[in-house]
């Protein structure tokens, strides 16, 4: 017999408009926000590689964490993506959380310490819907991310225009979803279908290892995510690497960065030693080393999200 279940019709589920949220519409940078004045040697190296790839038709991959939507930074990486210079996206589960409540209702983001003693914490109606609308999407076989784009561009939703996942159907640009069962908040309501959430999400893998094998020549950005962000793309790399070693191909010279908050001192070009902790930060040694070991060139750059990723749209765009 299998282990006692818990019973999700038991729960409460309140509307959005009972919550308090901590973030609105007022965090969102407009592009024409003054220049950060964040700095980083590596900059013009990083924005030269992500131009050199465009105009040879390699892939610039964006992997992020959920706190770079809250940082406010939407419009500039909507702008990269309407200038195609931005080819793929990749999020957690957080991300489109996010992009999808303020793109719905201009507000995001709820405390913890708030909502957690209470039991209220991540029961909200109308983010629920999210599972709806991915499991309408699987059962046509789109990935987590455009099934989710698809609605909120074909949906009433009053903020549309700064939403990654929109942006991403609208300029066919994948933007993908890579989710740990009961990580995020949409798993605690009665209406997820944990099939319909791994064969969406599987589907985005699979579009991240196509991207992935486009890499030679191309850039992998990682802001923010310590652990999605490295392992996804390590083993969409190994996939692509596997089909590119039996075509006589190689998928070696590219450039990484990783932006974060950290603070990372050395030589980020080796291994911390198994002694020091920083050991098991994954994007030092799988995105700054291991995977660039044979010919590609990394760099990191620490700092808050709100000023690095404008400082690296300036770059690029040359404004």
């Amino acid at each position: 017999m299998p282990y006692p279940a818990f019973d999700r019709s038991q729960l409460l589920i309140k509307p959005l408009s009972e919550r308090i949220h901590d973030l609105d519409l007022s965090v969102m940078l407009p592009l024409n926000a003054p220049k950060p004045q964040y700095w980083h040697d590596a900059l013009p190296s990083i924005a030269r590689a992500v131009r050199d790839a465009r105009e040879k038709g390699r892939a610039v991959i964006l992997s992020m964490g959920a706190h770079v939507i809250r940082a406010g930074v939407s419009r500039y990486i909507i702008d990269l993506m309407e200038r195609g210079l931005i080819t793929h996206i990749a999020m957690n589960g957080a991300g489109p959380i996010h992009d999808y409540e303020l793109a719905l209702i201009g507000q995001t983001t709820e405390s913890v310490e708030r909502y957690i003693s209470t039991g209220e914490f991540g029961l909200w109606r109308e983010t629920g819907r999210m599972n709806d609308i991915i499991k309408e999407g699987s059962q046509k076989g789109l990935g987590l991310g455009e099934a989710l784009g698809q609605a909120i561009l074909a949906g009433d939703f009053p903020h549309k225009e700064i939403s990654v996942l929109a942006a991403g159907v609208r300029l066919n640009v994948p933007v993908t979803v890579h989710v740990g069962i009961g990580y995020d908040i949409i798993h605690e309501h009665p209406n997820c279908d944990g099939a319909a959430l791994g064969a969406a999400s599987y589907q985005d893998f699979l579009v991240m290892a196509q991207s992935v094998s486009l890499l030679e020549g191309g850039v992998f950005l990682n802001f923010g995510s310590a652990v999605m962000g490295p392992e996804v793309y390590l083993k969409a790399l190994s996939m692509a690497r596997n089909v590119a070693h039996q075509k006589g191909e190689e998928i070696r010279r590219f450039t990484t960065a990783v932006f974060d908050l950290l603070p990372l001192s050395g030589d980020l070009h080796s291994e911390a030693p198994r002694t020091d902790p920083r050991y098991y930060y994954r994007p030092w040694k799988t995105i700054l080393v291991r995977t660039v070991k044979d010919g590609g060139t990394s760099f990191y750059l620490q700092g808050p999200h709100r000023e690095t990723f404008p400082a690296l749209y300036h770059a690029v765009v040359g404004e």
